[in-house]
């Protein structure tokens, strides 16, 4: 029987909003988060037509907001985040990762996230041996002298960069079925490189919380 491979996206996928924005709020608090994204408007603006890079500007965000944090601050961070940030997660869709470890299948999560913050979601996700049974592949930040930088240490992981890291991790393609779930832009590329490609479905009172978008049977 041939491998199944299921690779998820994280933000709009299986949780309901964008977890950078959810993260910076929790880690500093309103006030600084308004005053942060306020001091970088001009830039945003840039972006959203297309004359700044994605990966630049979220990377400027970051810098400003943790630059100089100790990693081991950071992590304490993003584990609490991802204990009291468990609302964020769509019940249905965690429902369906959950099915395809237990039916024996190989999980991904692989988001334009930070996978610091990312990777707690999923913790209590383990097998016999205490080992996760989901493998992330986020953005990574630098590190240096247990300091976070604030700039990133591998592209974002957004478009051809999602695909470049699930064939990193199962290099063998020809020797397993891929599935992707994905709501955005960010996952056409990966969308394209599955056998299965998979949306959140938006019907009301829908008992699958996805719909196929193809199937390459």
């Amino acid at each position: 029987m041939q491998k199944k491979v299921y690779a998820f996206d994280f933000d709009g996928t299986l949780t309901t909003r964008d977890t950078l924005l959810e993260f910076i709020r929790f880690a500093c608090g309103t006030r600084a988060f308004l005053a942060g994204f306020a001091l970088h408007l001009p830039l945003l603006v840039l972006m959203k037509l297309h004359l700044y890079s994605n990966h630049r500007m979220k990377e400027r965000i970051f810098r400003h907001f943790f630059g100089g944090m100790a990693e081991s601050r950071f992590n304490a961070l993003c584990t609490d985040f991802a204990f009291y940030g468990r609302r964020l997660l769509r019940p249905g869709a965690m429902e369906v990762l959950e099915c395809a470890l237990a039916a024996g299948g190989r999980v991904a999560v692989v988001s334009a996230s930070i996978d610091n913050w990312v990777a707690p979601f999923f913790a209590h996700l383990v097998s016999s041996d205490g080992k996760c049974r989901v493998t992330v592949a986020g953005t990574r930040i630098e590190v240096r002298d247990g300091t976070v930088t604030g700039r990133f240490s591998t592209p974002n992981c957004y478009g051809k960069e999602k695909v470049k890291r699930l064939l990193e991790l199962f290099p063998d393609r020809r020797n397993y079925h891929l599935t992707a779930f994905g709501d955005s832009r960010g996952d056409r590329e990966m969308f394209i490189e599955a056998d299965t490609a998979c949306k959140p479905s938006r019907r009301k009172g829908s008992a699958y919380p996805f719909q196929i978008v193809y199937d390459k049977k």
